[in-house]
């Protein structure tokens, strides 16, 4: 299969030697590559002889050390991880051909890796947004969506639960064992039993204002059924009875922002991530966002750290001595 073709990918000046050639020439006529990918492949080997010509050394007499000095100077000059491996890959072809024709002993690209791309922070609401979310009331709602949609947003929000979590929850743990459950509410103790990745059981707290809003969501819950053959265990369910999917968890979440006036994407797992942001910016404990989120690492955990740099630096700033700076 070909692949897609980056942003930018200049071409190099010169003329490629001839075992680049005849490899240009199998995978031509072998792999039947497109005419794009073939140019990209191309592209990638006038890359690599210009590199070795810039080294002193010749293209079938590159080692290992040289490559990664080549993706070093690639990084350098900024060129994206994504970038840097489409070329490696493309190396990698060229040199295993290379060694199938005896023309090296061995793949100097094998192990080399591209640069790790940045692990993008995930986006959490603002404190303020999050509240006008939950606290979002349409008056001019079915009162049974709306009451719904309210205790799935606070849920959410309160509890940090994943979406396929929410939706798992039935309304009591079974009739016989709490295994009959994926997960359940317990409104007395104020609890949410969840069965979260790797079928790992956790207890989360569930606050009051997410009590409140499953309390009146109970209370209109079983119209859904005033003609239905079956009841649905589940604690949040549409229409007809039936339990609500992920996809309609996100599909009414983004109504209820856009209706709340927010003009920030709004998912379920924005939800989470802005509640385990704002734990951590009031509680400062690590460990138990890490319980509550149901992390098997903290190392997962500690990249909600990274969204509170600037909140930090700032209480350092004005609470710090030494920090302080002079006016």
């Amino acid at each position: 299969m070909g692949r897609a073709a980056p942003a930018t990918r200049e071409p190099v000046a010169g003329v490629l030697p001839p075992e680049a050639l005849a490899y240009l020439e199998h995978v031509r006529v072998e792999k039947r590559l497109a005419a794009r990918t073939h140019t990209l492949y191309t592209l990638d080997l006038h890359k690599l002889v210009a590199f070795a010509q810039s080294a002193g050394i010749g293209l079938l007499a590159l080692q290992a050390p040289h490559i990664r000095r080549f993706v070093a100077q690639m990084h350098s000059a900024g060129r994206s991880p994504r970038g840097i491996a489409l070329i490696l890959s493309g190396w990698r072809g060229f040199f295993d051909w290379a060694a199938k024709q005896a023309l090296v002993p061995l793949n100097p690209v094998d192990g080399v890796r591209a640069p790790r791309a940045p692990k993008p922070l995930p986006k959490a609401l603002a404190v303020e947004d999050a509240l006008q979310l939950v606290n979002h009331k349409d008056e001019e709602a079915d009162p049974w969506i709306e009451s719904r949609d309210a205790a799935m947003a606070e849920l959410l929000y309160g509890s940090g639960l994943r979406v396929a979590e929410l939706v798992g929850l039935d309304i009591a743990p079974g009739p016989d064992t709490e295994r009959l459950a994926r997960g359940w509410i317990d409104l007395a103790a104020g609890e949410a039993h969840v069965l979260g990745k790797g079928s790992k059981r956790r207890i989360v707290p569930v606050g009051s204002a997410a009590l409140r809003a499953l309390q009146a969501w109970l209370e209109l819950r079983p119209q859904a059924f005033a003609q239905a053959q079956t009841v649905e265990p589940a604690l949040f369910i549409g229409r007809r009875g039936a339990r609500l999917t992920t996809q309609s968890v996100w599909l009414r979440l983004r109504e209820r922002a856009r209706q709340a006036g927010l003009t920030s994407s709004v998912h379920p797992h924005v939800l989470r991530h802005s509640f385990a942001s704002h734990l951590l910016q009031s509680s400062g404990d690590l460990r138990a966002v890490q319980e509550l989120l149901g992390h098997a690492s903290i190392s997962t955990t500690q990249i909600y750290t990274r969204l509170d740099f600037q909140h930090l630096a700032q209480a350092y700033e004005n609470a710090h001595p030494r920090a302080r700076r002079k006016r």
